[in-house]
């Protein structure tokens, strides 16, 4: 029997809205990627982009446990020598939460030409609101990434 591999005729992308109030932010993720690559679908392909796309509001409202907020750093480097430049997740958060939740979604894709097709796919929004109504995004609920 021949190994299945979708078409891109026979791929269909929905629209998913997940409100990220009160979710812990590496849980979100990984499910949010788990959406973004498709591997939710039975016509998943590692080498194909079969990922649906995913609008995320409230990304200010999200949660980091354990101190986290203040004791984890993220890591930029600027290429030149001596450019590496920390940054607690709190002073990231409070700044640009929408960027920090979509750079943990981006450490868990692929880092080749098929992950950066996977994240364009990513909308987030520290507020409430999204400008995608016309894509009729469905609600998704992820239960076990609520903080409790």
């Amino acid at each position: 029997m021949a190994t299945y591999s979708p078409k891109a005729s026979e791929i269909e992308r929905s629209w998913h809205l997940v409100d990220a109030e009160g979710m812990v932010l590496g849980r979100l993720a990984t499910e949010v990627a788990t959406l973004l690559r498709g591997k939710h679908k039975p016509t998943f392909a590692p080498h194909i982009d079969t990922g649906d796309h995913v609008v995320i509001v409230n990304a200010d409202k999200v949660v980091l446990t354990a101190g986290k907020r203040d004791s984890k750093l993220v890591y930029r480097h600027s290429g030149y020598p001596g450019g590496l430049r920390t940054e607690t997740y709190g002073s990231k958060m409070a700044r640009r939460a929408d960027q920090a939740v979509r750079d943990t979604i981006r450490g868990m894709l692929p880092k080749t030409r098929l992950g950066r097709a996977q994240i364009r796919k990513l909308k987030v929004y520290a507020g409430p609101t999204h400008p995608h109504a016309a894509q009729k995004p469905q609600p998704f609920a992820i239960e076990h990434a609520r903080a409790r």
